[in-house]
Parts: structure tokens; C-alpha cells; sequence
């Protein structure tokens, strides 16, 4: 969710030279940027592990000494002693205001306050802002389209879907799932491609594909990159409130995104994602989470078991 905002601070300010910090799988979110915006790895399970290898990174790798101004879009343990360590030199430092208190009021089990937190967008520009460098929301999309490795047929459609999350109360229950990835896969000139990474998301994947024709796995794209040319190609991507919500958005397809036990609300909608492509259901005890790592106080998910398949599969093909 930061590459809209960096983005367009490298288009808006192209005098400014941009080190993002961040771990190495997001490099590839990073390389369609402007020529002003660089990327640094950090190894935390290695080379930057712990206290000492934060030591390490900071003080030798990072040469942090070179900074003018720092922008801490996470505020967590690892990031303050960032920023910290910069403050200290005399450089210009930001964080982020997550909101928690707004969040906890939309969560909390009784009396919610059941309105529109600030997006994270909006949070990450709050704090470009307070170093001095405002900026208008223009980002569009990342083309990833010189590593697509399928090319679409001009007369089909294709959809994408990924099934899964992190956590329970972001998953539409599989069986469910499947009724929706069937229905889909028969309609005329339909390909429907999986997404999903983990080891066992692999191995459903792969039942599902062989066990319905016009359903292809996206695994064998080459790497993330593939993946989001892919992404790219797709006439709407069916996603849970995950990951590949964001990265979808990122090349500019439009998601139908389902909604469980978290809530659009809370400000992870993902960019120019539209609310009317949400699906969920209104029921008293939702949203009981900002990131959908709570268990279910009902324990039966009925924000998500209540969903009808046919509700996913007319959002998602309706407007056609």
C-alpha cells in the first residue's frame, strides 16, 4: 500500500532521491518505479536479524548518515530504532498515525462507532507531509507487462481468484469457494487462474485445476513479477482482504473483494478499489478486527459462511 504514495512523491518531487527500506520480496514492487526511487533489502532473517543485525544494517549497510529525512511508515519496534538512530544525526523524522483508537472504536464488541477510518494511503501522505513534501494522489498503475508470460486472447475473458488468507476470519470457507470457481469456469471463453503461494494453497490449487476445465494455476508465471503481469491481463480479480487485493489494484484491475470478519471501514480498501465491489454482510457483530487475527466471537464465521456463492459469482460478473 506504500507504492501509490512513493510513487508519486518521485513524480512530484523528481530532485529527491528515494531509498525505500523494506524487506527483499517487495524489491519487484519497486522496480517499475521512477528512476529517483532505489530499494534496499533488508535480510531479517540473516544478515539483519535481531538487535545486533538491526546494529548492522543501520550503522554499516544502510549508511544512514546519508539521509536527510525519514519517513517511518510502519512505526513498529524495528522502525523506531531507525528513525531513532536518524534523529539523533539531526535529520528531519515522520511517523506514521495508525489511528488506534479509531480502529478500536469500529472493532470494539459493543457500542461501535461504525465509520470510515483515514486510508492508509491517506496516513502514509499525512506523513510526507509533515517532512515538507505534500503530494496529490495521481498514481495509476505499474506496467509489469514486459514479463507476461501468456498473452490474452482478444475474445476471452479472464478472471482471477484467490482463495486465501492469513488469517480464518478473512477466508470465504473453500467448499463455498469451489461452487463460485465452477460456476465461472463454464461460462463461454472463460479462463480462471488461482492464486495462492504456501505450500498447501499449492497443493488445493492444484485439485481444483484438475478437477474443473478453463482453471490454470498463476504458479507458473515466473516469480511475483510474472504473477502481477498477469494480474495485469485480467478482466477482475476475486480476491479475500489480502495481498492480492493490493497487488491486483497496483496494476490497475478491478477486485471483488470479500469481506469477513474485517471491514473496509478500518482503511485497507486497496487503490481506486470501488466500495460497491465489496461483498459482505451487515451484522452487528462485524467488523471484530482490523486485520482479521481475532477468533470469532459467534465461532461460526457467520460473516463469511452467510455469503452466498451466487452473490460473489453476480458481483463479479454482473456487470458485463
Amino acid at each position: 500500500m506504500t507504492v501509490p504514495v512513493v510513487h508519486d512523491l518521485a513524480v512530484q518531487y523528481p530532485e529527491l532521491e528515494i531509498t525505500m527500506l523494506s524487506r527483499e520480496m517487495a524489491r519487484p514492487l519497486f522496480e517499475q518505479m521512477p528512476k529517483n526511487v532505489h530499494f534496499f533489502g533488508a535480510d531479517l532473517k540473516g544478515r539483519h536479524k535481531g538487535l545486533f543485525g538491526l546494529n548492522r544494517l543501520i550503522a554499516n549497510d544502510l549508511h544512514y548518515e546519508n539521509f536527510d529525512y525519514v519517513a517511518d511508515f510502519h512505526d513498529v519496534l524495528r522502525s523506531i530504532i531507525v528513525r531513532l538512530n536518524c534523529r539523533m544525526l539531526g535529520q528531519k523524522v515522520a511517523k506514521i498515525d495508525k489511528g488506534r483508537k479509531g480502529k478500536k472504536a469500529l472493532t470494539r464488541q459493543k457500542n461501535k462507532v461504525f465509520v470510515q477510518q483515514a486510508t492508509s494511503f491517506g496516513r502514509y501522505a499525512k506523513v510526507l507531509e509533515l517532512l515538507g513534501f505534500p503530494i496529490e494522489p495521481q498514481f495509476v498503475k505499474l506496467d509489469y507487462s514486459a514479463f507476461c508470460g501468456t498473452q490474452k486472447p482478444t475474445n476471452e475473458t479472464w478472471i482471477g481468484i484467490a482463495p486465501f488468507a492469513k488469517h480464518q476470519a478473512k477466508v470465504y470457507p473453500l467448499e463455498k469457494m469451489e461452487e463460485v470457481i465452477k460456476a465461472l469456469s463454464e461460462r463461454k471463453n472463460t479462463t480462471v487462474f488461482l492464486f495462492g503461494g504456501g505450500k498447501e494453497e499449492k497443493r488445493k490449487i492444484a485439485e481444483l485445476c484438475s478437477k474443473y476445465p478453463n482453471v490454470q494455476t498463476a504458479q507458473n508465471q515466473q516469480g511475483l513479477k510474472g504473477e502481477l503481469a498477469l494480474m495485469g491481463q485480467l478482466d477482475v480479480m476475486l480476491s479475500m482482504d489480502s495481498a492480492n487485493m493490493h497487488l491486483a489494484s497496483l496494476v490497475g484491475t478491478r477486485v471483488v473483494s470479500i469481506w469477513g470478519g474485517t471491514h473496509p471501514f478500518a482503511g485497507f480498501l486497496g487503490w481506486n478499489q470501488k466500495p460497491a465491489d465489496c461483498v459482505q454482510l451487515d451484522l452487528p457483530c462485524r467488523p471484530c478486527s482490523v486485520y482479521g487475527n481475532k477468533p470469532c466471537l459467534r465461532g461460526d464465521y457467520a460473516c463469511l459462511n452467510g455469503i452466498a456463492p451466487s452473490q460473489i459469482i453476480e458481483k463479479s460478473v454482473g456487470h458485463e
